[in-house]
């Protein structure tokens, strides 16, 4: 900034600082695609544990190996991040229930959604007194209790507080629900009983001191519930009536509960005050919630029922509308559905998804950040034979040829799950060599499978696949070593692992490891451990630069730091002053992680090097807009054979 000095003084001027701080980027955010009982289809949402997982996606579900695999992985590395994308059943359709113009689809397909999401429209706060097309909006999930609302919503599309608009958005909207259809003339018909409008005073000249009862039934159905109908008693004689409709309706919901709750276990009653027209009229509204019926038609009669003007109703709805109900009245409900007679899991398209529609595995396209991906339904056994792949579903060479792909363009490493059928050595020697079809650096196999218990089936053991544990052994080495130490030895314990399928001898782990193979072994004292640090491109023969998974990760931790922290470089002169600053903030940051141990050396010369200069960038480049920075660094690579050699000494003559 330049300054005009014009009077004799001191003058204080700020300049910037060259100094441009990069931070090492999160190396251990795993992320699983695959089956999960509920959830937002094909979306990745993250989450910091496994009670995340289960308010999200249901949590633990026989048929679904991801849901295992997030657990282990949170018993193996408690509070680290995660990402989860649910892949419904092949050919699962969401249940939807549509009203007034307008469809509300579930974000999750499949049954489970059927009579379990709400949608309920209220005028409370007469929201329309404004807008007469305005209302609130509610939904509901009964499986797991969240609720959401959205107030003063209106159905006029030239508005920024358009329903579709608002329900829709993908920060702040519905995690539930999707909203699509024309625009409607008129706001939505509330849901429930809407009576007739009164006063408090009316209210009390209606019922004069009398006993004043009111009787719940329904319409549509026709009393199918043996409890109904029910007479409650709201206003004993002599009771005092409320001074305020709140009080009112407060008064009538309480009644009408506690009569509820002894005969019929599981229904509920809502009143509110709501605006029954334009202007300061007021009137109360009943919505019954009744166990597997929550779209059924209220009707409410009685002496009671006609001082509250609920008898003959300016609004007789559906108590809620629900996805994938009954069709009751005027809306029109889609079930959800979970695919196919019967249902199967996800298929190799369903996981393998679309990347232009960002499903499947492409879903993670839109994550900023993962390091590690497992795909446990890749080699999903058959239920009815657990060593035994689900070959007519699940073609893992071909999900597994697509995911490494995507682990390449997101700088990420994919964990390899053997395929169930293998069960032997030799087994695994022509799986590794020929069968896998991958050797990719960016990826890592592993062999055998684990023997866990589950919590479902009285915590007897079960066989699952082992990236789910893998992947917590990573994120644990990670935040106690660091990325650059080999996830692999005695310390790399498989928490909550009791068997292997098969127990390793040493011999037969050194017909795996020149293969590129990791083995998880069992051994006295230290238990079950991983014993393998290699990648797929880890066999002795093809002499890989990145033979080692922390050598190929650190590469991937610097690239990936190195990319975000010089952002600030572009359109920047392309000069001298900009090489220097670039040589500064770089050097800098590969010094701290060389203080911390990540390189070789025992000076910073010999550990890592950065260069940016008229060398690395020539005239031609800067004509080009093109500056050119070369890092080297001297990775660390894992100890894998310790030799110790002992010489015995003769004993000697004294002199």
């Amino acid at each position: 900034m330049s300054i005009t000095y014009s009077y004799p003084g001191v003058y204080i001027q700020e300049l910037p600082s060259p100094v441009h701080t990069i931070a090492g980027v999160p190396t251990s955010i795993a992320a699983f695609v695959g089956y999960t009982p509920r959830g937002i289809d094909n979306r990745a949402q993250v989450i910091f544990s496994f009670a995340d997982f289960e308010r999200l996606y249901g949590g633990l579900a026989s048929n679904s190996e991801l849901s295992y695999a997030v657990a282990q992985f949170y018993q193996n590395a408690p509070g680290s991040q995660a990402y989860v994308v649910r892949v419904p059943y092949h050919g699962a359709q969401p249940a939807k229930v549509e009203f007034d113009g307008l469809t509300f689809t579930a974000l999750s397909s499949g049954l489970w959604a059927n009579k379990q999401l709400l949608v309920d429209v209220d005028l409370q706060n007469s929201v329309n007194a404004v807008d007469t097309k305005a209302f609130n909006l509610t939904i509901t999930d009964l499986v797991d209790h969240t609720t959401e609302y959205f107030p003063a919503v209106t159905v006029d599309d030239t508005k920024t507080n358009y329903v579709g608009t608002v329900v829709n958005d993908p920060a702040n909207g519905s995690q539930l629900v999707k909203v699509t259809g024309t625009a409607p003339m008129n706001a939505p018909t509330v849901t429930g009983v809407l009576g007739a409008t009164i006063t408090p005073a009316g209210v009390n000249t209606a019922i004069n001191g009398a006993l004043a009862t009111i009787t719940l039934d329904t319409i549509d159905p026709a009393s199918p519930f043996p409890p109904l109908p029910k007479t409650i008693t709201v206003f004993p004689a002599g009771a005092t009536i409320p001074q305020s409709l709140t009080g009112i309706a407060a008064v009538l919901q309480q009644a009408m509960n506690l009569a509820l709750a002894t005969q019929f276990p599981g229904a509920s009653v809502q009143c509110t005050v709501q605006s029954t027209g334009s202007g300061a009229n007021q009137g109360i509204c009943v919505n019954a919630l009744l166990p597997q019926q929550p779209d059924a038609v209220i009707k409410l009669t009685g002496n009671a029922a006609t001082a509250l003007g609920l008898d003959a109703p300016t609004s007789a709805n559906v108590a809620h509308y629900a996805l994938g109900g009954n069709s009751y009245l005027q809306e029109v409900c889609t079930q959800g559905t979970d695919g196919g007679s019967p249902p199967t899991l996800p298929e190799t398209d369903d996981i393998i998804g679309d990347a232009a529609s960002y499903t499947g595995i492409w879903a993670l396209l839109k994550v900023d950040l993962f390091n590690l991906l497992s795909i446990p339904d890749a080699t999903r056994a058959l239920p009815s034979d657990p060593s035994a792949l689900d070959s007519l579903h699940v073609d893992p060479v071909s999900i597994y040829a697509q995911a490494i792909s995507l682990c390449e363009q997101k700088r990420a490493i994919l964990l390899v799950d053997p395929r169930p059928d293998i069960t032997t050595v030799s087994g695994a020697i022509d799986w590794i060599s020929s069968g896998l079809g991958l050797t990719k650096a960016n990826g890592a196999a592993f062999w055998p499978r684990v023997r866990m218990p589950d919590p479902l089936r009285g915590f007897n053991p079960r066989t699952f696949a082992p990236s789910g544990v893998v992947a917590g052994v990573y994120a644990t080495t990670d935040g106690s070593r660091g990325v650059w130490k080999a996830p692999a030895g005695i310390q790399a314990s498989l928490l909550g692992v009791q068997a292997l399928t098969y127990q390793l001898s040493d011999q037969e782990n050194g017909l795996l490891n020149p293969l590129g193979l990791n083995c998880l072994r069992t051994f006295p004292i230290y238990g079950n451990v991983l014993w393998g640090a290699r990648t797929l491109q880890g066999a002795d023969a093809m002499a890989s630069q990145w033979k080692y998974v922390p050598v190929r990760r650190t590469a991937l931790f610097l690239e990936e730091s190195l990319f975000r922290g010089t952002k600030w470089v572009v359109f920047e002169p392309n000069d001298e002053r900009l090489w220097a600053a670039i040589r500064l903030n770089l050097t800098a940051f590969m010094q701290t992680y060389f203080l911390k141990g990540a390189f070789q050396g025992k000076t910073p010369d010999q550990a890592y090097f950065v260069k940016c200069d008229s060398e690395t960038t020539t005239q031609t480049d800067i004509d080009n807009g093109v500056v050119n920075i070369l890092v080297g660094f001297a990775p660390l690579k894992p100890a894998e054979f310790v030799v110790i050699q002992i010489e015995q000494l003769t004993g000697q003559a004294s002199a």
